[in-house]
């Protein structure tokens, strides 16, 4: 069996990382498409063994893409097109129908409360170009039950929809020693010096100026932020105004987020509005304490699933109390279940399912999921 990918872009997110970690774990042939900006992941992917094809879409509206991608499909007789992201899921599913595949199958990465991909859901159109072409897919997969229940209640039939939760490789993000003397050094912080960690792309919907406004009240900390977005000169700007530029350290994008972890005492995600909160899941296999505002891969477990992870509410004064609470017990922990349960070639095995009986003409979401059944 073939399978093309096709995501919207390949910077380093989330989105982007897990798709990465399935292609390496997947049982089937595939191939990877990105329409726009083919960033460090997609070298990463190629580094894998893998091709992907960069499609130059020029902007939301470059409808000349379709040809192009329709082209592709079926010049590699792909069997089933499995889409990432909202601009990809629109234009991907048109594609494939167009080179005639019917078994198109679409992950939901990142349908949030408030944000889509950082589109305000509620936008007109938004919602009704994606509900016209989900209609042309076989099944879509959400990556929490949290994601599932947005998906149905715009309007998707829930006999379309099947929760598969995102995977990490736990294996990967053990606390490594070395990696932790190497990183300090390169950022030019002390052995003993407490730092706070956040990943995650940098734009308003993550909140990190909350993060940096408690930190201004936690003194000797230093804050390692990974990732890169729009939100990076008005984070600068603020570091400076509060008199914190000088405890802060911008990584910029990176694909060495377990190595990065590694560095770090603490882990905070002020983000209020996360699809499955993947950078938590992260830091606890690192063996990190972390406060978070929004996680639902861990609101669909047990509290004992994950004891060093802290809710909070996404203000100041909360995240300024939870960082001075973990910094002073100040010590890691052997990974919780939390992690476990979440492990990227179980989730691939799934997948690879999805794909057998998309291909067979069978209703996939009628059938069990890595989570317990169908959703619902």
């Amino acid at each position: 069996m073939r399978v093309l990918h096709v995501i919207t872009g390949l910077a380093a997110g989330g989105a982007e990382q897990q798709l990465r970690m399935l292609v390496a774990r997947s049982e089937v042939e595939a191939e990877v498409a990105c329409l726009t900006n083919p960033g460090i992941v997609a070298d990463a992917i190629r580094a894998d063994g893998v091709a992907v094809h960069h499609l130059g879409m020029r902007g939301n509206t470059d409808l000349a893409v379709l040809p192009r991608l329709a082209s592709l499909i079926r010049r590699g007789r792909f069997d089933v097109v499995h889409t990432h992201l909202y601009r990809a899921c629109l234009y991907g599913r048109v594609a494939a129908r167009l080179a005639g595949v019917r078994s198109i199958v679409a992950t939901e990465h990142s349908l949030g409360a408030r944000l889509l991909e950082g589109r305000d859901p509620g936008r007109p159109g938004v919602r009704e170009l994606y509900l016209a072409t989900e209609r042309l897919g076989a099944v879509t997969i959400a990556v929490s039950r949290a994601v599932a229940d947005r998906l149905a209640g715009w309007g998707v039939p829930e006999h379309r929809l099947v929760v598969v939760p995102n995977g990490i490789d736990a294996h990967a993000f053990a606390f490594d020693p070395e990696a932790r003397r190497r990183v300090r050094a390169a950022h030019g912080i002390a052995e003993h010096t407490p730092v706070v960690g956040a990943v995650g792309r940098l734009d308003r919907g993550k909140h990190f100026d909350l993060l940096l406004r408690a930190l201004a009240e936690v003194p000797d900390a230093v804050l390692l932020l990974v990732g890169e977005g729009p939100q990076r000169e008005p984070l600068t700007a603020l570091a400076a105004q509060l008199g914190i530029t000088e405890r802060v350290r911008f990584t910029g994008e990176s694909a060495a987020v377990p190595t990065l972890l590694s560095a770090m005492d603490a882990f905070a995600s002020p983000s209020e509005s996360e699809t499955f909160g993947l950078a938590v899941i992260e830091a606890l296999a690192a063996g990190l304490p972390v406060a978070y505002a929004s996680c639902p891969a861990l609101a669909e477990l047990p509290s004992s699933a994950a004891p060093q992870a802290h809710a909070i509410e996404p203000d100041t004064q909360a995240l300024r109390a939870a960082l001075q609470t973990m910094l002073v017990a100040g010590r890691r922990h052997e990974p919780p279940s939390a992690v476990t349960r979440h492990d990227i070639a179980e989730v691939a095995r799934t997948i690879d399912r999805i794909y057998e009986r998309t291909a067979g003409g069978e209703q996939v979401a009628a059938t069990a999921t890595q989570e317990g059944g169908r959703h619902g």
